[in-house]
């Protein structure tokens, strides 16, 4: 019998679609070691594999033990450089340059993979991190073929993913140099919130955000795009996405919610949003314009709740947010709001609603 631990974190892998491959670069990006030869050549077919994961949406980045300057340059000598997001170019273990990239990137272990031509370098990341992917250096070719690195649909957000979280780069750093209350700086951001009825185009990007979003989904439930579109056209249900940009340019689309509604009440079989707004203040927004919505057609709200292992954020805000538990059974919690308060819209954020 194999240990049951290492087997579910295989079904998981299996199950989850690589969001972010970090590559080492000597004898992996590049043919040679940097330190030893300054005229390395890049590796045969290595832009197209770079630039056709860049395509679908998965993101890049580097972890590699060299000199960050002298590697940098040369990166930018290729013409490569944009591709990676908060590169690790250093003498620390590998393990912790991945953990660095993990939390800079605010996502899952288990949606990493690491490319590496050293034994020694993928042993040392699958011992400190278990769920990471490793992949032998040799099979480059191969990674655009493999399943894992194929998302079932590649939409706008996608396409422009690396140039979102290069934004997100930007922000962090203006909010680090920032002095003054956390506020002033939102106020400064010129936040603009969208909720808008799914439909069309949309239908795909809300089943990756079901699929990609998990430390704030409050039930953990998957939706496939066929059982979204059914959704979308029922009477009964009503499917909300949102969006939000800022002076820095836009985030793209950021958050569902799946209302079922009948007489008495609606029910919030869903809702969730991306990890990468978490710091901007909006995460109670959609919450909040449902309550609204509900208390001007007379009806309560309830909402379903699965705990997961890592949506514990979720369950705060409902608990903050003046839902009451009414049901609990097994994981399943059912919560209920009194419509006694609801929380107003923050002041640094303009709120625009799209009906059709």
């Amino acid at each position: 019998m194999g240990d049951p631990s290492v087997s579910s974190v295989m079904d998981k892998q299996k199950q989850e679609k690589v969001k972010l491959v970090v590559w080492d670069l000597d004898n992996t990006i590049w043919e040679g070691v940097l330190l030893e030869d300054e005229n390395v050549v890049l590796r045969e077919g290595i832009i197209d594999v770079i630039r056709t994961l860049d395509e679908r949406g998965v993101l890049q980045s580097i972890a590699s033990k060299n000199d960050h300057q002298t590697a940098m340059e040369k990166l930018e000598e290729f013409g490569i450089h944009e591709y990676f997001l908060y590169p690790q170019i250093h003498w620390n273990s590998k393990s912790s340059s991945i953990q660095s990239i993990i939390t800079s990137i605010n996502i899952g272990a288990n949606t990493v993979a690491f490319v590496d031509d050293q034994m020694f370098e993928l042993e040392e990341v699958k011992f400190e991190h278990a769920e990471v992917r490793c992949i032998d250096a040799a099979q480059y070719l191969d990674i655009p073929h493999m399943e894992m690195m194929n998302p079932r649909f590649i939409t706008e957000d996608s396409r422009l993913r690396r140039l979102m979280y290069k934004s997100d780069e930007i922000r962090n750093k203006a909010e680090e140099e920032f002095t003054g209350p956390k506020d002033d700086f939102l106020a400064s951001l010129g936040m603009i919130f969208t909720i808008s009825p799914l439909k069309g185009d949309d239908l795909q990007r809300a089943e990756e955000l079901t699929v990609r979003t998990h430390q704030l989904n409050t039930t953990g439930y998957t939706y496939s795009y066929e059982d979204l579109e059914q959704l979308s056209q029922s009477p009964n249900h009503k499917l909300l996405i949102t969006g939000l940009e800022d002076k820095y340019g836009a985030y793209g689309k950021i958050g569902l919610a799946l209302l079922e509604m009948e007489e008495e009440y609606w029910t919030v079989k869903l809702l969730l949003m991306s990890c990468r707004v978490m710091s901007r203040g909006v995460g109670t927004i959609l919450m909040n314009y449902i309550l609204e919505q509900a208390k001007e057609a007379g009806v309560k709200i309830r909402a379903e709740f699965k705990m997961t292992d890592r949506n514990r954020m979720m369950y705060l805000t409902y608990k903050f947010g003046g839902f009451k538990e009414i049901h609990q059974e097994e994981d399943l919690v059912i919560f209920e709001h009194d419509m006694s308060y609801i929380q107003k819209i923050p002041s640094y954020v303009e709120l625009n609603i799209i009906n059709n």
